[in-house]
């Protein structure tokens, strides 16, 4: 990748990683998938960057905090806490030990960035000795509404704006990848993405996880690459994989952790009810679905998953992301859940402004204050959304503007 492009692209993760150091003296963990930006990103607002996979930093950071203190001058009086970047610190099996002493011993005067993979969400999670020393940020690929502005959302919708159109049309093919999306070459977008599958199926899997068959672990992963926005039914997966269903769960959940694909989950009051029912899994590249039906409302998802995570990630309140069917097999493909309480559905369309019959029963069933049905193909409108309470048509283009 150009580092020139790189560099050019201005990211929505850059405003909040400054806006973080301003007013913050936890260290910032920055998670997501690979090749999304991470350290990039991270090494922009850094002044130091130490690397695990570099030897001569890992020969340092195994010295100890005292060690890396020196090394990084914290010992001498500054006008401001020097910021430094620690990347792919997890696989220091000893990483939240060394955090918790550098933060303890020189938080006044540092202020630290810790970036990795998926890895770095997981492993945090395990007794979790850093609780109240940190704060989780999750990085995701470019979105409309990253690309239209690049400020630290101050609240959850903005007003539209107008992507270009060789933006959009680049968007929709090459996915929200920096690299591919910036290249903008078909050849090239191919080679990425079965790299970017063979790396996670195979190095990735092997080290984050005990799982051993990894043959028929990258089968599924390709019969999962076809199924992105259908019911994920693991009774039919695990036949078609020739696993247990136990196993095919936990193989599904692997690759969900890191960031292959994700799930959505029915919206039932009744949380037990709605983890008996069946999931649907979407990819996380819309760019690798065929079919232009599932590709549009992979992009989609892909859009509203991040909004979901950024919201709560900002601390501008609980949310979640959800889909709604019943026993008469109406359906709208997602709902998004704020503070617990039904706030908009969204049925995605490639061509079709007709209004789904579904919109108008579930929004009344639900009481969402919106019903969108969000249609890849229609012009930008330059009207706002939320705007509206009754179901409505609206370009995706207009809708996805408004999300973070």
């Amino acid at each position: 990748m150009s580092t020139k492009k790189v560099r050019s692209l201005s990211r929505v993760y850059d405003a909040v990683l400054r806006t973080h150091l301003r007013r913050h003296r936890q260290m910032a963990f920055v998670s997501g998938p690979r090749q999304v930006g991470k350290t990039t990103t991270c090494r922009a607002q850094s002044a130091a960057y130490l690397s695990w996979d570099d030897d001569s930093d890992r020969r340092l950071i195994l010295m100890g905090p005292t060690a890396v203190a020196r090394h990084l001058g914290l010992e001498v009086l500054r006008e401001q806490p020097l910021v430094c970047c620690f990347d792919e610190l997890h696989k220091n099996p000893r990483w939240k030990g060394f955090l918790k002493g550098l933060f303890d011993t020189w938080g006044e005067r540092g202020r630290f960035i810790v970036t990795g993979s998926s890895r770095l969400d997981l492993y945090r999670r395990g007794g979790d000795s850093l609780m109240g020393r940190y704060l989780l940020y999750r990085m995701h690929p470019l979105s409309v509404g990253e690309l239209v502005r690049h400020t630290a959302p101050k609240r959850l919708v903005e007003r539209p704006r107008r992507l270009v159109e060789r933006s959009w049309a680049a968007l929709l093919e090459h996915g929200g990848y920096p690299e591919p999306f910036l290249k903008r070459d078909r050849g090239f977008s191919h080679q990425w993405r079965r790299l970017r599958s063979a790396q996670l199926l195979r190095e990735d899997i092997r080290e984050l996880t005990r799982i051993h068959e990894l043959a028929q672990l990258e089968h599924m992963g390709l019969l999962l690459a076809e199924r992105s926005a259908t019911s994920l039914v693991l009774s039919n997966l695990a036949t078609d994989v020739q696993v247990s269903v136990d196993t095919a769960r936990r193989w599904v959940e692997a690759l969900a952790s890191l960031h292959f694909g994700f799930l959505v989950r029915p919206y039932f009051r009744n949380v037990a009810k709605a983890l008996r029912k069946e999931p649907k899994w979407y990819l996380r590249d819309w760019s690798g679905c065929v079919d232009p039906g599932a590709r549009a409302e992979t992009l989609v998802a892909c859009h509203l998953l991040k909004a979901v995570e950024v919201w709560q990630d900002l601390g501008l309140g609980d949310f979640e992301l959800r889909y709604l069917r019943d026993k008469q097999k109406r359906e709208v493909d997602f709902l998004v859940v704020r503070d617990r309480k039904p706030w908009f559905l969204v049925e995605v369309k490639q061509g079709d402004a007709s209004l789904s019959p579904s919109l108008a029963y579930f929004q009344r069933e639900t009481g969402a204050a919106h019903a969108f049905q969000v249609v890849v193909d229609l012009a930008y409108v330059d009207a706002d959304c939320f705007s509206r309470h009754e179901p409505v048509a609206v370009p995706a283009r207009t809708f996805l503007s408004q999300l973070p």
